[in-house]
């Protein structure tokens, strides 16, 4: 079911399928970002971190919770014009290979366009939780959504 700019009233809110972080999703965000640093990469040099062992990359979470939120419901397929940016994203705990992550996220805000009578802007509160129920990223998410008469 698509979900149009109407739908998508303040406060409503929804709780996406779960994804686990595995080393070869480590592994191919390296290899496609070339962010190769060590805390990820290398477990001899992850031992002496505070961390003691590798994580995953933040941006690796931000991304997978992007796919969480609509890619895997299609719910924005038909809908969505443009992803407009984030605020405030905080990574707050780190990811760990073997986490299993979901997305928690609901509609904050909501403005019709000022110069396209077809569309407006949604703002969505996201939180990235992992299998213990630890808030592991949070922020806002911008997007522009058609109405349904404009399709």
């Amino acid at each position: 079911m698509t979900l149009w700019f109407d739908d998508l009233v303040v406060g409503r809110s929804w709780s996406s399928p779960s994804r686990t972080i595995t080393e070869a999703d480590v592994g191919a965000f390296a290899g496609l970002t070339g962010d190769r640093f060590p805390l990820h990469t290398s477990e001899e040099f992850a031992k002496g971190t505070p961390f003691g062992t590798r994580i995953a990359h933040g941006l690796l979470g931000l991304s997978f919770a992007h796919g969480l939120m609509w890619a895997r419901t299609g719910e924005l397929d038909q809908s969505v014009i443009a992803f407009l940016g984030i605020s405030d994203w905080r990574f707050t705990a780190p990811i760990h290979f073997g986490d299993t992550l979901h997305v928690d996220y609901a509609v904050t805000a909501r403005r019709p366009s000022s110069s396209h009578s077809d569309r407006g802007t949604v703002e969505f509160e996201v939180h990235v939780v992992n299998q213990h129920g630890t808030v592991v990223q949070h922020g806002l998410k911008s997007m522009l959504i058609s109405k349904e008469h404009a399709a």
